[in-house]
Formats: C-alpha cells, structure tokens, sequence
C-alpha cells in the first residue's frame, strides 16, 4: 500500500507542483520560491542514472536541507534498471517524499543517450522501468511525462502501463518531445490521461497565470497543476493559485516587489568561488522568463541581455523597475516577448531572431 499524496496547502484545492528544471530547480531555488508561496510539493532536477552515477550531492542539498516546509520528489534520468534500483535505494536513505521518473526531458543531448523523452519511443522498455522501481519503491512513485515523441502513437499503451504498474501521480506536458516547448499544449490529450488513467494527473505545461491554471483544470478535470518556467517569471504564482481557487481576488505583484525577488534571488544563488560574471550569465537566464511580464516591447530584455556585471545588471533593474515601482507586473507574459526563442519559437523564426535560448 503506497503512501498518501502529500496534501494541498489549502484543504480540498487542487494540487500544485514546482516542475523540475534542470539548472533551475535546486536548493536555492526552491528557498526563493517558498519565500514568495510555496507550492504543495517540490521536485528535484534529475539524477543522471548510468553505470558510474552517484547521486549528486547539490542535489541531494534540495532534500536533505529543505527548509521550504513542503515535500520534495527525487527525480531520476536513465534506462539502466540494475543502476535505477541502486540509485533508488541510495536515494530512499534522504528524506524523499517519492521517487519521480522523467519520461519527459525534450533536450536532444538526454534523448539521444536513449533517456528522459527519448523513452517514449519503447513502450516494452518503460514498461520494464516501470516495473522495476515499483518492486523497489515502497512510498510514492510518480511519473513526469510528454504525450509522445514525434506523436502520439504509443500515448495510450504509455497510460495502460501507468495503470499496470500502479503508479501514483502522473504528470503531463502537453506536447511531444520534438515541439519542445513550440506551439499550442495539447490540453486534450492531458484529458485523455486524466480519463484513462487511475492516479491523479497532474496538468502541465504553459501554465502562465492562476487563471489559465483554473481554465486547465476545468478542461481537463486534472488534480493539479504543475508550473515550470512561468514561476521563474512570477513566483507569486502558487500563491495565487491558491488565491484564485478561493475566490478571492490575487493580491497584485508591483514592480517593487520584482526588484526584490530579482534582489532576493542573485543573493540565493550566489556561490563561493562562482566567478562574478558567471553568475551574472546564470541570473540572465533567470531573468530571461521574468523580463517577459515587465513590458510589452521586450527592452528591460534586451537592456539586460547585455549586462557583464552586477552592477551593470542591477542598473537596467533599476531603470526598468524602479522609476514606477507600484506599477503592476503583468499576470501574463507579454505577448511576443519570448524568452528562450530557440526553444519557444517555430525554427525559421528563432535563426531570424538571432537571439540565444536561456
């Protein structure tokens, strides 16, 4: 018999979940995120599962030091199953609340090594995955996932198998591997899980706002929502959530307030010896996500973006931030202002940009 899900911050709303990021979603994160409405429950950047993988010990740091107050997943990477077992046993000696599997990452570097999304070409194969970490996980086994590769065609056998190893919570992004995160998310197929599925499907997947979180959840009918990149931009966004769900109003977020987190957030993720303009470069991408709600010509983007320093850096957030700081920051990005173009942008429009992905 599993574990129970954590519970909602608030009793009887829908679930909520930080999405894994890699590079993103680590101790410091998840402390700057809880600063501002933590979400019900955390999961780590992924665990590189192979032959020689130890559990990496900045990420082992996101559990083992969490002060957030709410749960942490352990998230793993890989397709060996002797390796996912001793990994898994390692892992379970920390204070995980679960074991996640990415069945999901789009980047081409993990799908090639057969990993990650690259997965949902072999059902056979994730179905021995599958049965392997269930035999060795007694808590909570959940699973992150894209409804495919190049499409959909093994979307439903993938579902069946969740059923027949009893996983516990699955998450969807709503699109396949190849549209990375391009386009419209499929949220009908997100429906298709939560109507084929026995746990709890969490709904994932440009989820901008507490009120498109509410829109999805109406469409459909998932336990939660789980936010990745829009909670780098804002991340009041849980609490919002929550807010939204209650009826109430969402209590505004001011330019003030952006500084601070931006303020916050360069403090956090500071490390000893991290040369200057290295972390200058990491905030960047940060600040990638965020610039996107600040305004709708994208020049607190593109004033950033050419920043070497922190002094250089903190000087377009003044300027930008700081000359009306009650003006309110944007619940959605802005139209056009996109953050990582290689990424978010059909390829002819991301060479035409000549603008680097964050």
């Amino acid at each position: 018999m599993s574990a129970p899900l954590p519970a909602p911050t608030i009793p009887g709303q829908p679930l909520t979940a930080l999405a894994p990021m890699q590079d993103v979603t680590d101790l410091a994160f998840m402390r700057v995120a809880a600063h501002y409405g933590a979400p019900d429950y955390f999961v780590t950047e992924f665990f590189r599962v192979h032959s020689q993988s130890r559990p990496e010990k900045h990420i082992l740091r996101a559990i083992d030091e969490n002060t957030t107050g709410r749960p942490v997943f352990a998230q793993l990477i890989g397709e060996d199953i002797a390796h996912l077992a001793r990994t898994i046993d390692e892992l379970l000696r920390h204070p995980v609340a679960g074991i996640d599997l990415n069945l999901g990452c789009p980047a081409p570097k993990v799908y090639k090594k057969n990993v990650g999304g690259g997965l949902l070409r072999e059902p056979d194969k994730i179905s021995k995955i599958l049965a392997a970490i269930r035999a060795a996980v007694p808590g909570l086994f959940t699973v992150k996932m894209r409804i495919g590769f190049e499409d959909t065609g093994h979307y439903d056998a993938i579902l069946d198998l969740v059923n027949e190893h009893r996983i516990d919570l699955l998450a969807v992004h709503g699109r396949t591997v190849r549209e990375l995160y391009r386009g419209e998310v499929h949220y009908d197929a997100i429906a298709r899980a939560v109507a084929r599925v026995r746990c709890p499907v969490m709904a994932n997947g440009n989820i901008t706002s507490a009120a498109k979180a509410a829109r999805v959840l109406a469409e459909t009918r998932a336990a939660g929502v789980m936010i990745g990149r829009h909670a780098i931009r804002n991340p009041w966004i849980f609490r919002q959530c929550r807010e939204h769900f209650a009826g109430r109003p969402v209590t505004p977020v001011t330019f003030a307030d952006v500084r601070d987190y931006i303020g916050h957030l360069f403090n956090a993720t500071r490390q000893p010896g991290i040369p200057e303009n290295a972390h200058v470069s990491r905030m960047k991408k940060f600040l990638n996500f965020t610039g996107q709600s600040v305004d709708p010509d994208g020049a607190f983007l593109r004033d950033m973006r050419r920043a070497t320093t922190a002094a250089g850096l903190f000087a377009v957030c003044d300027r930008h931030l700081l000359a009306e700081p009650a003006r309110e920051f944007a619940l959605e990005p802005y139209p056009g202002v996109i953050a990582r173009p290689n990424c978010e942008m059909p390829d002819s429009a991301a060479a035409a940009s000549g603008i680097g992905g964050g």
